[in-house]
């Protein structure tokens, strides 16, 4: 493969019949380099990647990565602040009160304590912190809570991020003056694929609270999770979504079968399957920050293993670091060990919105 070969853009990107790049596969690799949208064919060429073909696409990803996000690394760490009898039914998820599970259940946490655990975090290499809360809205109350919360944590010096469900724009507002910086709203899974995930709300709720958050300058991780049983053409389709949104945060996850789930029966996805995910949206989405967070453990293997190492070395540009919403993660030194020996430079903590 030349990953070096790509050429100027041309005035129509369907136009290709010229094209000395005859492969599909390397045509798909040269509009990411170039920062170019993929159109239907170089789309495809990265989703029907045979086995055979998948080490060029991921040097090609890794070449994409290098070219538009260099050699840093930003890493993100959450707090699960009310966990348990969430309201929505969504067939991967551990907190939902449709699901009969040993998950966590607790009311919304002392804000003192997440400004502790942010404290803590940020001497671990983390660059923003994640508020995350279980339900479809916070309560009134819930809400005076989460803003003390954000408060607390940017005068700990790190970006203050919220995921509590659907926020209206009122509330945004009084969570920017408390000191918030991102929001984190994912869209999961492809619009073709929700209904057979959530039936509880409408997939055009979660892309109208992304438009709102985009709309008021947030910082916005928005992305999904993989290995719930779509294709990845239905992958592809998210990614659209994203780019078509511009969205430049997306979170990757990776499901976690999780006993008394809807979801508890699927089988984890192979490491190769997820890297050719990875691929994918790096291709898709060349300039965004692609942070792999949920099921990196189950996927991949024990921080520091070979696993690990071949995700850090993928189209991957950032990390989640410590305990996930209901499940115990690594310990971030061992992803901070990693990441320093394969020649990362961390983003600092005071990167703010664009970290």
């Amino acid at each position: 493969m030349s990953c070096s070969s790509a050429e100027a853009p041309r005035d129509r990107q369907g136009d290709h019949q010229d094209d000395p790049l005859g492969d599909p596969l390397d045509r798909a690799i040269a509009l990411a380099l170039d920062a170019r949208a993929l159109d239907s064919d170089a789309v495809r060429a990265v989703t029907d990647c045979a086995a055979a073909d998948l080490p060029r696409l991921l040097e090609g990803a890794r070449a994409v990565r290098r070219r538009h996000l260099g050699r840093t690394l930003s890493l993100c760490a959450i707090i699960n602040a009310k966990s348990g009898a969430c309201s929505e039914d969504c067939a991967f998820c551990a907190q939902s009160s449709r699901h009969k599970t040993d998950s966590p259940r607790h009311a919304f946490l002392d804000p003192a304590e997440i400004g502790r655990a942010a404290a803590a975090m940020k001497t671990r290499g983390a660059a923003r912190f994640g508020i995350v809360a279980s339900g479809l809205a916070p309560s009134e109350a819930e809400f005076e809570k989460l803003l003390r919360a954000v408060a607390l944590v940017r005068g700990a010096g790190l970006a203050a991020d919220v995921s509590v469900g659907v926020l209206t724009r009122e509330r945004l507002l009084r969570l920017k003056a408390a000191g918030l910086s991102g929001v984190h709203h994912n869209l999961e899974v492809a619009r073709s694929f929700f209904p057979r995930i959530c039936t509880t709300h409408d997939y055009e709720d979660d892309v109208e609270a992304v438009r709102l958050a985009l709309a008021e300058g947030l910082f916005v991780c928005s992305g999904g999770i993989f290995g719930l049983g779509e294709s990845f053409a239905q992958r592809a389709e998210l990614a659209e979504t994203l780019r078509g949104l511009g969205v430049t945060n997306v979170p990757m996850n990776f499901l976690i079968p999780i006993p008394g789930t809807r979801m508890a029966d699927r089988p984890v996805l192979s490491p190769a399957e997820a890297l050719h995910t990875v691929a994918l949206f790096r291709l898709m989405l060349p300039l965004a920050q692609l942070r792999v967070c949920g099921g990196r453990g189950t996927v991949f293997g024990p921080a520091g293993g070979e696993g690990q190492r071949a995700l850090f070395d993928s189209g991957a540009s950032g990390l989640m670091i410590g305990d996930y919403l209901t499940i115990a993660g690594a310990p971030p030194e061992a992803d901070l060990a990693l990441a320093r020996s394969m020649g990362f430079t961390l983003a600092a903590a005071d990167a703010g919105q664009e970290a």
